[in-house]
């Protein structure tokens, strides 16, 4: 009965133990990650355009405002330069939107807010 009550215990601490090992562990991917640097947005609040300093340069970059609920309200493709960009906004409505930036280079999302 003491062997069985061991072999039991022993079994139990080794699973919790690998459980734990498991849990600490970060995923594996077979995707290499998109660098996301940090990015500067000013002025926030805006109201006729918005700058973005800390980008990567690329030639071509996905970029998309989209408002609180999720719709895509601007989408266009630029060319960043000197690690900035001016996004002219004075079309939109006041609100708080949110900006997505994709290149091959890098992906960045952040928010502003339109006076």
């Amino acid at each position: 009965m003491k062997k069985y009550f061991l072999v039991v215990l022993l079994t139990f601490v080794c699973a919790t133990i690998q459980a734990q090992a498991d849990a600490n562990m970060e995923p594996v991917s077979n995707k290499e990650e998109i660098a996301s640097p940090k990015v500067k947005v000013f002025p926030n609040p805006a109201t006729r355009v918005i700058n973005i300093l800390g980008v990567l340069n690329t030639a071509a970059a996905q970029i998309t405002i989209s408002d609180m609920y999720g719709k895509i309200v601007v989408s266009h493709e630029w060319e960043i330069r000197k690690n900035a960009i001016n996004i002219p906004i004075a079309n939109l409505e006041p609100g708080i939107y949110m900006i997505t930036i994709l290149s091959k280079e890098q992906q960045v999302k952040t928010k502003f807010y339109k006076q």
